[in-house]
């Protein structure tokens, strides 16, 4: 006949408790581990990088924008837009320093720091309509995909962007 271990009954070995308790133990540990840690970017990846962008209404591709790290802080400019009309424009809406200087070569998104499995605590500037929002970004699909939310106050009243990463 043969044997079984039965964690719960009295009188078993110091042995057979530590061999029933481990797989118990581990199995425990797996199902309260937060599924956010498990999908960390797979070898530190970051938004660092080329990225396209995609215009809200139609889907099309807008433009590029360069992320860069510098002492743990992302930042973000436009490095080309596909309408050779936007690239001689300027932010008349903006309200701050960037006010009336080209659109081509401004930082939009400024103090991005790594908080887990995304990065948050900075602001993006929408250059048409000169509104800085709150802004969290994250990668999907193994470091090919940005997720970029602009929100005001909380995350929950905002919108989301896709953006891809420029191969090569």
């Amino acid at each position: 006949m043969p044997y079984r271990l039965n964690i719960f009954a009295r009188g078993t070995t110091k042995m057979a408790n530590r061999m029933g308790v481990f797989p118990l133990f581990a199995l425990l540990l797996i199902l309260l581990v937060p599924g956010e840690l498990l999908a960390q970017p797979a070898g530190g990846a970051t938004p660092v990088g080329r990225w396209r962008t995609f215009d809200d209404k139609t889907g099309l591709e807008r433009g590029l924008v360069v992320i860069e790290e510098q002492g743990g802080v992302l930042t973000g400019r436009i490095a080309a837009t596909l309408d050779p009309h936007d690239a001689t424009k300027v932010c008349t809406a903006c309200k701050d320093a960037r006010k009336n200087l080209p659109i081509s070569g401004m930082t939009i998104i400024t103090g991005m720091r790594r908080n887990g499995d995304r990065w948050d605590g900075g602001e993006i500037l929408d250059p048409q309509s000169g509104s800085i929002y709150h802004c969290s970004m994250r990668l999907k699909d193994g470091g090919t995909k940005l997720i970029v939310r602009g929100y005001v106050g909380l995350p929950l009243f905002g919108r989301s962007q896709s953006w891809l990463r420029q191969s090569g």
